[in-house]
């Protein structure tokens, strides 16, 4: 069906006549008519991939094609049981990929289950009840206080209704509807209150609506589909791992070729012996416990997140809010409490906070608050519309009950709150027959029906200055952002007849004013500091109006006063381009009004500068911008399925400050594994140096079994304990790395380069003494000798070099040599199964080793030491030069 307008911009006749509906609803054939038209009122299921789908779409990644390739080299060299583990490591990854993969495709799902299951449709002039699926554009709906609406509708009656759409519109307080047309053009969701949304909740009150969207022509179907076709960002872990892919398959296949090529023209090699040369530098180029290590690391990162309330559910997400620039922040429960709190009043002339004077318990006031209130005390606690239940939160928290209030005070008769009057007044018996009408509503709409006012206990004539006070309170409290009631006490003979608001709402006694606001978490304003002196900057986008936006994010550091101009709402950013908004979006940190649209574009907007954007929320309407961020992190406790679904992390305690200790991992992650790549890649340089030089001087070189062996155990155990260093002190007073940086920034390539040819050259260097200076004089033996200290040198340097990489810029002594338990055990446990090649008899054979004499040994120990003492020297000078 096409319409010529919005369906908020059309008048209740206007709609039916465009959806072709009358009273007394449509009948069964216009149904199944319109049905072949608009298809069954659920969401689009996402086309599903089936396991072995997912499973080999794992094996498309470079990192395992050259993990895949490392296993054939070591199966072909006779190393099955390397082989076999590398395999296995390739297959854990891809069956944890897959699990994954499932995992997220949850979200879609979870938003299709959140459909209403019944509706109450008239049709053929009958109400009845019918499956919310059923329903069809032109439908005639009922809906009472405790339905969830089952389609997009435009209202047709609305008594004191109320609906709450925060987890659609982020808007924090049920919204009051009406009926009439309304003329604006571009309103957001929340504004539209002659609509009612799918999924929505009904608070208060009862209404009928016309349906004007089902399925995927919802609201919540276009979320849906946004959703489905959002794109899945690499993160950078993802991104810096597909290039170190690249990089080392290119290297690997030049050495290979080049040594293969050297050995064939110098003619002293048969062909299968450079064969097996090629493979064992192949092998000693090839991390091959590369991404077990990062597995590794990013799992042990997710057990300790969660222990701190951070729920990781990818694990390249841990490293991502490592990098993380912005952090796109939802207010409405994550930076705020997500509950309506009394924090001002006026009484008695006087402005005043009530946590430091506090409103009495037997003023007016407060029974006014108490008694023209619709909340009901259940035992979960109190329930009702969450401006109310505040009212009485308020007396709760100072330990006063409200019991005595309530029952010494019978309600015999009430004026229910209506939009349109904004007003609200019980009729109350007192124990002793005395009638008081109770009433409240908003201060400029109950000042009209007010002629007195209590002052100090004294019931007096309300003057002119009166009022202009009562109203500069008011205007006060709105440039807080808070949300304003006024109250006011009526003694009555009895209960007006007829009971109207003309005939009962007047000749009032004024009371005073309370402020509300749904307040910040009181740990947030010191993360937000935290992120911003990590270089992180926060973003706040909410559904609120403006002024709330402005006043919350003043109050939580993310703004300061004269900063109004970094506040823009949901209309303003429909009136700029996708290129204008690029390029101003570094202007704004605060966002209000806004829709599911917006949010993703505000997400787009920043990633195209090339920040890494995390994205925090829990509502539907976060769902689409949750997926495209770099990392989205839903609420788990207010959070619906759908946002969590859709989060790549979860935090279990809704907590923005969690955030801020998550980042603080995730850089320690990061850090930790740019540690063991710079380790691992060290170590390989040094023994593809060796054995690239050994080839080139006709000198026996090391067989591919020693290399394999040095790899296993110098590589997997220190590595993986590299990934459980604590993190370094400055770690959070560093700038974000951002999305173009890699592992192999910040001087770690230049340290591979450096320490890798310096292991190398150490090793040689053994090497060269032990042939010039051999303790045997049998030629064979004295090779033998020099390339068992050349295997020994080479596996010990690589472990005292473990120690280097504890840093990258900072002396080892400073960090601390000892304090990581795992890496002392792994070192141990290293230096033991390189030992045991040498120094247990039955080995020797199958390592192609030696026994060593003393001095060998001493020879051998000084060399890998030696490594220490260079690269701390070299660190040094480093940090002297950086001073400079």
């Amino acid at each position: 069906m096409n319409k010529s307008q919005p369906w908020y911009q059309q008048t209740v006749d206007q709609t039916l006549t465009e959806l072709k509906a009358q009273v007394g609803g449509l009948t069964e054939k216009e149904v199944e008519q319109r049905r072949v038209e608009s298809g069954f009122n659920e969401l689009a299921a996402k086309k599903q991939t089936t396991l072995f789908q997912k499973f080999i779409e794992q094996f498309k990644d470079l990192m395992i094609i050259v993990l895949i390739v490392a296993a054939i080299i070591a199966g072909i060299s006779g190393e099955h049981v390397d082989a076999m583990i590398i395999l296995a490591v390739v297959i854990l990854n891809a069956i944890f990929g897959v699990f994954q993969e499932s995992k997220a495709e949850e979200a879609i799902n979870a938003l299709m289950e959140m459909s209403a299951p019944i509706a109450h449709v008239e049709r053929d002039g009958k109400v009845t009840t019918v499956k919310s699926r059923e329903l069809v554009p032109g439908d005639l709906v009922y809906l009472e206080a405790g339905d969830i609406v089952p389609a997009d509708m435009r209202l047709i009656s609305a008594v004191s209704m109320r609906v709450e759409e925060a987890a659609l519109t982020g808007e924090s307080v049920p919204v009051s509807k009406q009926t009439d047309a309304i003329m604006d053009d571009n309103l957001s969701l929340g504004d539209r209150k002659n609509m009612a949304f799918m999924n929505a909740n009904i608070t208060a009150g009862k209404g009928s609506g016309v349906v004007v969207g089902t399925g995927m022509k919802t609201e919540v179907g276009k979320i849906a589909g946004m959703i489905d076709a959002a794109k899945e960002m690499q993160t950078p872990l993802q991104q810096n791992l597909t290039q170190l892919g690249k990089w080392l398959t290119g290297l690997i296949l030049i050495i290979a070729a080049v040594i293969f090529g050297i050995g064939l023209l110098r003619g002293e090699e048969t062909v299968i012996d450079m064969l097996l040369t090629a493979i064992s530098l192949a092998v000693a180029a090839i991390p091959e416990g590369l991404p077990a290590i990062v597995t590794v690391t990013l799992a042990l990162g997710t057990q300790r997140m969660a222990k701190r309330h951070a729920l990781i559910r990818k694990l390249p997400a841990v490293e991502t809010l490592g990098s993380t620039d912005i952090i796109a922040s939802d207010k409405t429960g994550t930076l705020t409490q997500n509950k309506m709190t009394v924090e001002k009043s006026y009484l008695n002339g006087q402005l005043t906070d009530v946590k430091d004077t506090k409103i009495a318990k037997n003023s007016w006031l407060a029974k006014v608050m108490v008694l023209s209130n619709d909340t009901k005390f259940t035992d979960e606690g109190l329930a009702g519309d969450p401006t109310e239940t505040a009212l009485v939160q308020y007396f709760l928290n100072q330990d006063e009950s409200v019991d005595d209030i309530v029952q010494e005070n019978k309600r015999i008769a009430e004026l229910p709150f209506d939009s349109e009057r904004k007003l609200m007044s019980t009729f109350n018996q007192t124990t002793d027959g005395k009638i008081v009408q109770m009433a409240k509503g908003a201060p400029d709409q109950l000042l009209k029906r007010v002629t007195q006012i209590d002052d100090n206990g004294i019931v007096r004539e309300i003057t002119d200055a009166d009022k202009a006070a009562i109203l500069s309170a008011n205007h006060e409290f709105a440039t807080q952002a808070l949300r304003v009631l006024s109250f006011a006490y009526r003694p009555v003979d009895a209960v007006p007849n007829p009971l109207n608001s003309e005939n009962a709402e007047k000749e009032l006694i004024f009371v005073g004013l309370v402020g509300m606001i749904d307040p910040e978490r009181p740990e947030v304003a010191g993360a937000v500091e935290e992120a911003k002196s990590a270089g992180i900057r926060p973003i706040m986008i909410t559904g609120d109006h403006r002024d709330t936006a402005s006043a919350i994010a003043q109050r939580l550091g993310i703004i300061n006063e004269t900063e109004d101009h970094a506040v823009i709402t949901g209309a303003e950013l429909d009136e700029l381009s996708d290129a204008d908004f690029k390029k101003q979006v570094s202007n704004y940190s605060v966002y209000a009004r806004v829709s599911p649209e917006h949010k993703v574009r505000i997400v787009n907007a920043w990633q195209s500068k090339g920040k890494v954007v995390a994205m925090t929320g829990d509502g539907v309407n976060d769902a689409p911008s949750l997926k495209a961020a770099d990392i989205g992190i839903g609420m788990g406790i207010t959070g619906t399925e759908v946002s969590k679904g859709a989060s790549d992390m979860v935090l279990a305690d809704d907590n923005f400050s969690t955030i801020v200790i998550a980042v603080e991992e995730g850089r320690k992650v990061f850090s930790n594994i740019q540690k063991a790549l710079q380790y691992l890649l060290s170590a390989n340089l040094g023994e593809v140096l060796t054995l690239f030089v050994m080839t080139l001087m006709g000198w026996q070189i090391l067989a591919p079994v020693q290399i394999l062996w040095i790899n296993l155990v110098t590589d997997t155990f220190p590595a993986i304990a590299l990934g459980v260093e604590p993190a370094e002190p400055d770690i959070m007073k560093r700038k974000p790395r951002g999305r173009k940086s890699n592992f192999f920034s910040g001087g770690v390539f230049g340290n591979i380069l450096y320490q890798g040819i310096l292991e190398g050259l150490i090793t040689l260097g053994v090497y060269w003494f032990a042939i010039s200076f051999p303790v045997h004089a049998n030629e064979s033996l004295a090779h033998g000798d020099a390339l068992t200290m050349a295997f020994a040198t080479l596996g010990l340097i690589q472990l005292f070099h473990a120690f280097n990489s504890k840093t990258v810029r900072q002396s080892i002594f400073k960090v601390g040599l000892f304090r990581n338990k795992a890496f002392n055990w792994a070192i141990l446990l290293a230096f033991i199964l390189l030992g045991v090649t040498i120094l247990v008899p039955g080995f020797n054979n199958l390592f192609h080793v030696t026994s060593l004499t003393m001095i060998q040994w001493v020879t051998v120990l000084i060399a890998g030491v030696s490594i220490i003492v260079i690269v701390e020297i070299v660190k040094l000078v480093q940090r002297l030069f950086e001073k400079s």
